[in-house]
């Protein structure tokens, strides 16, 4: 493949994206409301502030959860496969739940899994 190919490609995809964004802006419906422009929350007037503090503790979770998520995403394919690959690839493996373990052993340390 030439990359002039590659160029018409992303040329194509660039005025698609373009032609769509314009399309969009001319078609769109032109509503100069005042109330149109306040913030919608079921209805009923906002009180107090919109913004919060989340705490970190949730996010130290959601960070957990996606890494140990995306170990698992790597076990299965490889439990699929394991006796076909061989010896060499249960090793690795082994190292790699080794370093996972590390980081969860750790994690736990610090007190990142203590919901208080």
């Amino acid at each position: 493949m030439s990359y002039g190919t590659i160029l018409v490609f992303f040329a194509l995809a660039a005025l698609f994206a373009g032609g769509s964004l314009l399309a969009a802006f001319f078609v769109r419906p032109r509503v100069s409301d005042p109330l149109k422009r306040t913030a919608y929350e079921c209805g009923m007037e906002a009180v107090g502030t919109t913004t919060g503090q989340t705490n970190i503790r949730f996010y130290t979770y959601a960070l957990l959860f996606v890494i140990f998520d995306v170990e698992a995403l790597y076990l299965f394919p490889w439990a699929v496969v394991v006796r076909t690959i061989g010896a060499a690839a249960l090793v690795e493996m082994a190292i790699f739940l080794g370093i996972l373990a590390a980081g969860l052993a750790y994690a736990w340390k610090m007190g990142a899994l203590q919901w208080e």
